[in-house]
């Protein structure tokens, strides 16, 4: 799975004021990517607020996206949920013929056991006709997807080719990345501990924080995928503090400030979800600025 290899973003659906989906501002922030060096998108994750959009509107989504893209980068689809029977039957339904792979998340919220999390990514294997990347993010699911079940799921489903880690542990991903498999790869799913995961052989990262600054967080994945490593770091602790601001008042609200402060989308999130404070916003303006400036 070359193609899965490099810089990969979660890419957020935009909103009108009206709380519409904005199709002009989705088509403007692919191209950003695209232009700015991204290795492959992916559609409907849970940065693009997917527990909120209802059926057609995921629909308007992908077809924006693939629309947009052209057939010029990779996509991987959002497949996932704590029903295990739902995830199957769109896995047996849906097109894929646009994606090169899905990308499904533990279940939430059920918080099963190890043998529980085993089972429903088996039966995601079985019906998926694409390679799947598992997700663990035990931060929203409150249960952590251990090392030892990925690299079990890994061993027994060939086409389970992939897991983005967000456990923010790089213990727990260095031990992922000693056990696994020959080609299994090990994206990083956390942006401030990209960097030193890359380096312990992590093969990339699915991104927040390259939506908004693609040029620079992409460059430092590469820089880093060929052990260049003091270049990289430059990179890292330029965006790092940045990383913090996106993050300090929720995920998409604050990339979404940023996308604002670069002319690309407004800032609306829907509800449960609120914008970031002025404060907030004001700090992440600041630094937009300043890197727009380099």
């Amino acid at each position: 799975m070359q193609s899965l290899i490099g810089t990969g973003v979660a890419l957020v659906t935009p909103f009108k004021k009206d709380f519409s989906v904005d199709v002009e501002a989705l088509k403007a922030i692919v191209n950003f990517q695209i232009d700015n060096g991204i290795d492959y998108l992916v559609v409907l994750g849970t940065t693009a607020e997917t527990a909120t959009l209802s059926k057609s509107e995921k629909e308007l989504v992908i077809e924006t996206i693939v629309d947009a893209n052209k057939g010029r980068l990779p996509l991987v689809l959002g497949v996932g949920s704590n029903n295990t029977h739902e995830v199957v039957e769109e896995l047996k339904s849906r097109n894929f013929s646009d994606f090169v792979a899905i990308l499904s998340v533990s279940p939430y919220y059920n918080k099963p056991t190890q043998e529980g999390i085993y089972q429903h990514f088996k039966a995601i294997a079985e019906a998926s006709p694409l390679p799947v990347i598992l997700y663990n993010v035990p931060g929203r699911t409150s249960s952590n997807m251990l090392p030892s079940t990925i690299i079990r799921l890994a061993n027994d489903f060939k086409n389970i080719v992939a897991v983005k880690e967000a456990a923010g542990d790089i213990v727990q991903a260095m031990k992922l990345i000693q056990d696994k498999p020959k080609g299994f790869l090990v994206i990083s799913g956390d942006d401030m501990i990209t960097l030193p995961m890359i380096l312990a052989g992590g093969s990339g990262v699915i991104s927040v924080i390259a939506e908004g600054f693609p040029k620079q967080f992409s460059e430092m994945v590469h820089l880093g995928l060929n052990k260049k490593v003091d270049d990289a770091y430059k990179l890292h602790y330029l965006l790092a503090d940045c990383i913090d601001l996106i993050f300090e008042q929720g995920n998409p609200a604050g990339i979404k400030e940023v996308f604002t402060s670069l002319g690309l989308s407004e800032n609306t999130v829907r509800l449960p979800l609120v914008n970031v404070n002025e404060d907030l916003a004001n700090r992440i303006h600041n630094f937009s600025t300043k890197i727009s400036k380099m």
